[in-house]
């Protein structure tokens, strides 16, 4: 059974740092370009980051260019989003998703992109 599973969220001050972990079961992460996105209250979802499968590109939106880090450990079959100083504005439920294909393609279109998880809450107070 396909499965991604989201964790490390939390509260944290303006500035901090949180790791946010996506676990796949089921499946080869490996073999799939992997995404995040996030969901403030009242907006619509957003993409944050992705990493590619064919050639490990990554991407970013710009509100998060230097500040946040894509990663995998495929040994893990995990997928990383490490997020170093946080800001308010950065408060939402972090999701992670897969799409198939030789790329993750920028911006990303959220349609092409399954297998969602549950969601992490990240909190950041001012």
């Amino acid at each position: 059974q396909v499965r991604i599973v989201e964790s490390g969220g939390g509260l944290v001050q303006a500035g901090g740092s949180l790791r946010l972990s996506c676990a796949a079961s089921g499946f080869d992460p490996s073999l799939w370009n992997i995404g995040w996105f996030r969901q403030a209250p009242g907006k619509e979802r957003e993409a944050v980051s992705c990493i590619s499968t064919s050639d490990g590109t990554i991407y970013y939106a710009d509100a998060v260019k230097g500040r946040f880090t894509i990663s995998r450990d495929n040994a893990k079959k995990s997928v990383f989003l490490q997020m170093n100083s946080l800001k308010p504005e950065d408060t939402a439920i972090y999701y992670c998703a897969r799409s198939f294909g030789a790329g993750c393609g920028w911006p990303l279109r959220q349609s092409n992109f399954g297998s969602w998880g549950q969601g992490t809450q990240v909190t950041v107070s001012s």
